[in-house]
């Protein structure tokens, strides 16, 4: 057992108690023990000084591809996982579209003792909705849930089956756990980038926003009839926006994600043939851009989740229609958002701070996301002033894989503790 350890001299700022202001923080047997000006620790307690720096919950993301098993080359559970306490992040949760898929409890286990092993930042694994992520027969979402699982998905892929979304929403209700959707009409599909002025001047194949925006609208009706979770991954076109408004407005079991990069940038990203700013769903047009920021603003985008989805160099150095999807985002996340929403005034830092910690716990039923006397000791320690500039060769993850290289963002990481213990500290 860690000898307790006393953060002195931060400014701590939890959205959930409304915290924001002086404080020191105790950490007593992994939990919370105190929090509150002027604190003494126990006689041999760890004193940490954080004058000048901020304290917070550590930040959740609810989508993170760590590729083990199958894809080791691009990550693995230990670097995504060291990657994740890089970039402040205390759990993430791990999308199940490796190879093979994570569909059957071994795999579920094999994650969460690779995870343990790994000793980074907290993962917890996301089952596959569907066998073999096809799209056609239900996994055993009981076994699942009984090996370790915290919500069954297909993403990479859509569950494009109306009776069988139907059947995950109804089913999933059982275990209390969601259903993530990564929305995309396999019908309309096809492209690489987002349809419209920069895809055609490219003479790209596009991905319009009905492609996304109509398997929001069928989920959000799907979600109404059976009452079941439905959580919305990576919102990126305003007419998605448009049919989660009104899930909102009737008071649906719905929630919804946005990453950094839908955040911030746009389809002008991938001229010149970019790569790097291939994604899926594609960065589209500043008014998507704009859209998914008021959404988030208005509560009806809940959270920030990064998506995290790293590839080699030689995997994206191809043409673009063979270049896979993805971004590399756990590192550059916190100070991507930090750039785009608090600098310009859009939310507070309190309020960032909701969306990318205690929002993601609230709607999922996390113990974390806050600092609350016994909660779990997983806290970020952060500069909000200081700016760095991005360089990939820096990353923990494997891959290197980011279009935002060469970047000043603002708001660095210093420390990450997971269950009171310091695994992560900025030299």
């Amino acid at each position: 057992m860690s000898r307790p350890m006393l953060l002195r001299g931060g400014r701590v700022v939890d959205p959930s108690q409304g915290l924001d202001g002086p404080a020191d923080v105790l950490i007593e047997e992994e939990v919370i023990a105190a929090v509150g000006p002027a604190l003494q620790g126990p006689d041999g307690a760890e004193i940490v000084d954080v004058s000048g720096l901020v304290l917070s919950p550590g930040l959740i993301d609810l989508h993170v591809h760590l590729r083990e098993p199958g894809g080791e080359h691009k990550e693995t559970i230990h670097t995504g996982s060291h990657a994740a306490l890089a970039g402040g992040f205390t759990t993430v949760w791990a999308m199940p579209n490796t190879d093979p898929p994570i569909d059957d409890p071994a795999a579920v286990g094999y994650v969460r003792l690779a995870a343990r092993a790994a000793r980074g930042t907290r993962v917890m694994p996301i089952g596959a909705a569907s066998i073999g992520q096809k799209g056609e027969r239900m996994t055993e979402v009981g076994e699942l849930v009984k090996a370790g699982a915290v919500a069954v998905s297909d993403d990479g892929a859509p569950v494009w089956d109306t009776g069988l979304m139907r059947r995950l929403l109804e089913y999933t209700q059982t275990f209390g756990i969601p259903v993530l959707q990564h929305a995309e009409d396999r019908s309309l599909a096809g492209g690489v980038m987002n349809e419209g002025a920069v895809a055609t001047a490219l003479g790209l194949r596009g991905l319009p926003n009905a492609a996304e925006a109509c398997v929001v609208a069928r989920d959000v009706q799907l979600a109404e009839l059976t009452g079941g979770h439905l959580h919305v991954c990576h919102v990126s076109a305003r007419q998605s926006v448009e049919q989660l408004r009104l899930a909102k407005e009737k008071g649906l079991p719905v929630t919804a994600e946005v990453t950094p990069h839908h955040l911030t940038l746009t389809d002008e990203m991938c001229r010149g043939y970019n790569t790097e700013a291939k994604v899926n769903p594609p960065l589209r047009t500043a008014e998507d851009v704009e859209a998914v920021t008021q959404a988030l603003l208005d509560g009806v985008i809940d959270v920030i989740a990064t998506d995290h989805a790293p590839h080699t160099y030689e995997e994206k150095e191809q043409e673009f229609d063979y270049a896979p999807f993805g971004i590399n985002g756990l590192e550059t996340a916190f100070g991507l958002c930090m750039r785009a929403l608090v600098q310009t005034g859009r939310l507070s830092l309190s309020e960032l701070v909701d969306r990318m910690s205690c929002a993601p716990a609230r709607i999922m039923g996390l113990e974390g996301g806050t600092l609350r006397r016994g909660a779990p000791a997983d806290i970020v320690v952060f500069d909000p002033e200081e700016r760095w500039t991005v360089d990939p060769a820096d990353f923990r993850s494997r891959s290197r894989n980011t279009p935002i290289a060469g970047w000043e963002l603002i708001g660095r990481v210093h420390r990450t503790l997971v269950g009171g213990e310091i695994r992560f500290a900025r030299n």
